[in-house]
């Protein structure tokens, strides 16, 4: 009788065991397609938003008629050389609105590019503020990550800023990894009228810093700094931050002149 119970219940100790493993495995096999369902419904957003991708003019500026047909919020359009980072700009009524939803209004866990709320739409400010997740295979913001190995960071510094009427170049001149709750970053309103504490934090909280590149800013009259934000694993509610100057557009023809 003794021997029955046991291999019966060694039975049932079995049975546990592969109904636990099935369970993993099912959970498993389902958590790697949901991941790989965000990451294809990104890209095939994105690859939508790149068929009508505003083309500047010799004026610097670019037709928004498309974008804004698609969602008004849209209020400019940023890419990073060297990098995936090529996409829409939007902003929302709230920093929230845009953090799970994707250009079309739809619920997205990839989110969209969006400017802080506190900025002005139209990148008047001293300072602007940008997010975006940190997806990986390069989606969204996650090739920030790129800047904080020096050897990329020392090659690759340029980028484009498109709004419909002018548009700017910009030059990367810090990487920096810092908390979520740092004000120097995340409170834009602050810098509005002098953009030197914001200066001065980034010469002694960088990664990596581009010093003549800050120097020339700080001669700058009316310089405009451009941010971007994305979420960092090396400790709890790290951020990756790369901080750029803004200048206006200008063609070849006219750089060489």
């Amino acid at each position: 009788m003794s021997r029955w119970i046991l291999k019966a219940a060694n039975s049932l100790v079995n049975l546990v065991v592969i109904l636990i493993l099935s369970a993993a495995g099912i959970y498993a096999a389902y958590a790697l397609w949901d991941n790989n369902r965000v990451y294809t419904a990104a890209e095939d957003v994105q690859a939508d938003m790149i068929k009508i991708k505003p083309v500047v003019e010799k004026d610097g500026g670019a037709s928004f008629e498309e974008l804004l047909a698609i969602n008004p919020d849209v209020c400019a359009w940023v890419m990073v050389d060297n990098t995936n980072i090529d996409y829409p700009v939007l902003q929302g009524s709230t920093n929230l609105t845009y953090i799970n939803r994707d250009v079309y209004g739809n619920f997205a866990l990839a989110g969209s590019i969006f400017l802080d709320t506190r900025n002005g739409r139209d990148f008047s400010d001293a300072y602007s503020l940008l997010y975006g997740h940190h997806m990986e295979n390069s989606g969204m913001f996650g090739d920030l990550d790129l800047y904080k190995d020096q050897s990329f960071f020392d090659e690759n510094k340029t980028g484009m800023l498109i709004l419909p009427d002018r548009s700017y170049n910009f030059e990367i001149f810090a990487c920096l990894l810092i908390n979520a709750g740092e004000d120097a970053i995340f409170d834009p309103e602050q810098w509005q009228t002098d953009i030197n504490g914001l200066l001065s934090f980034a010469e002694e909280n960088s990664l990596h810093l581009r010093e003549e590149t800050i120097e020339k800013v700080k001669q700058m009259e009316n310089p405009k700094v451009l941010a971007f934000s994305t979420c960092s694993t090396e400790f709890t509610d790290a951020r990756t931050i790369i901080l750029a100057v803004m200048e206006p557009y200008r063609t070849a023809d006219q750089e060489e002149k």
